[in-house]
């Protein structure tokens, strides 16, 4: 798991490709569950809150390019 400091330090489109990875190790996750190898289950809430996290971040990230722009 990355830092919350460590993610406000990056830009928008690395949060976006961080997100990407955050959402295919969740998939992941899910598949390990249906084969039965996923003891800790509670990784599902944590993986969705980290990726919740980082979209948060890029939006407001995006937000502040666009009122800089006006």
């Amino acid at each position: 798991m990355i830092a919350i400091e460590d993610l406000k330090k990056m830009d928008a489109s690395a949060l976006k490709a961080e997100a990407q990875s955050l959402r295919k190790e969740l998939f992941n996750l899910k598949l390990g569950q249906l084969t039965g190898q996923v003891k800790d289950t509670s990784q599902f809430k944590k993986l969705r809150c980290q990726v919740a996290r980082v979209l948060t971040l890029a939006q407001q990230q995006n937000k502040q390019l666009d009122t800089k722009k006006i």
